[in-house]
């Protein structure tokens, strides 16, 4: 398929030739040109701006930060909107709160674009590896046609329900993954603190029921003061901060996401968060008297 792609950071790059790999013919933008250079040399349409983009193609990927990236893309000024052949379906793979989901898609819908929101987890190992997690909100045909794209880049991909669903367990994987990390952090934190091997504390935790992928991975990592970001701490943040306020909106009470999102708050507040959302075990070692460095 010819697929455009806006958004070439930590994620989309390796998503993007991955798309090429499959042998999707990718065309590109991005406000910045060094972030489009890899993805030209490697045979990319070059493209000046997101509707251009959107003239070349029957898909267009955004992976951005947030909601009015993705509504500038969208619907700004030579948005895809301005560009968009007949049939255009519009892929959001970023992370936003469902209720912006809804808007933009709502406005796309009124100018005959089709827009499918669908976040990925798996972080950037498994955007470069197409081992992504895609959940998708939005139209069955729609996911239909662009269902090969999605396998080009992940290894599961599920159709979640109407718009803005995919966004909701998107906001429900952030919710897990970031209470799971919060829980690791806390346990090597307590084992290193009580003067025992953390390492031998993981190992046999693996064997029960506290085995989790956050334990497995996350847990190695934090034992290796390996901090690189997979995930940067301002993004787990702003992900909580959806998930709290979409909580208040919807008025639940989820206590464990509210720690886990101070947690992150204080990372960022305490200029980790340029860190891996695990350097939160860190910024515990600093609370608990520690010097908390890598």
């Amino acid at each position: 398929m010819e697929v455009g792609f806006v958004g070439l950071g930590l994620m989309g790059r390796p998503m993007a030739l991955n798309l090429m790999k499959a042998g999707h013919k990718v065309h590109v933008w991005s406000r910045r040109r060094e972030s489009m250079q890899p993805l030209l040399d490697a045979g990319a349409g070059d493209c000046a701006s997101a509707a251009e983009v959107a003239s070349r193609v029957e898909v267009v990927i955004t992976m951005v930060a947030d909601a009015p990236d993705v509504e500038h893309v969208a619907l700004g000024p030579q948005g895809v909107a301005d560009g968009a052949r007949a049939g255009l379906i519009f892929v959001d793979m970023s992370t936003i709160a469902p209720a912006a989901a809804q808007a933009i898609a709502a406005k796309l819908k009124a100018r005959g674009i089709e827009m499918l929101d669908a976040p990925v987890s798996g972080g950037e190992i498994g955007a470069i590896n197409a081992t992504l997690t895609i959940m998708v909100g939005g139209d069955a045909a729609a996911f239909e046609r662009v269902k090969p794209v999605f396998e080009a880049i992940g290894k599961t991909v599920s159709l979640i329900g109407a718009s803005g669903a995919g966004q909701v367990a998107k906001a429900c994987n952030q919710i897990l993954t970031g209470v799971g990390v919060a829980a690791v952090a806390e346990a090597m934190n307590f084992a290193q603190k009580s003067g025992v091997d953390a390492a031998k504390v993981r190992e046999a935790l693996l064997g029960g029921f506290a085995y989790s992928r956050v334990l497995e991975n996350h847990g190695q990592r934090m034992l290796d003061r390996n901090f690189k970001p997979g995930f940067k701490a301002w993004m787990h943040q702003k992900d909580l901060r959806i998930v709290m306020e979409e909580a208040h909106r919807l008025g639940l009470a989820l206590p464990t996401s509210a720690a886990t999102a101070q947690m992150l708050n204080a990372m960022v507040g305490s200029g980790l968060g340029e860190n891996d959302s695990i350097a939160m075990l860190k910024l515990l070692e600093r609370m608990s008297g520690g010097e908390g460095d890598d």
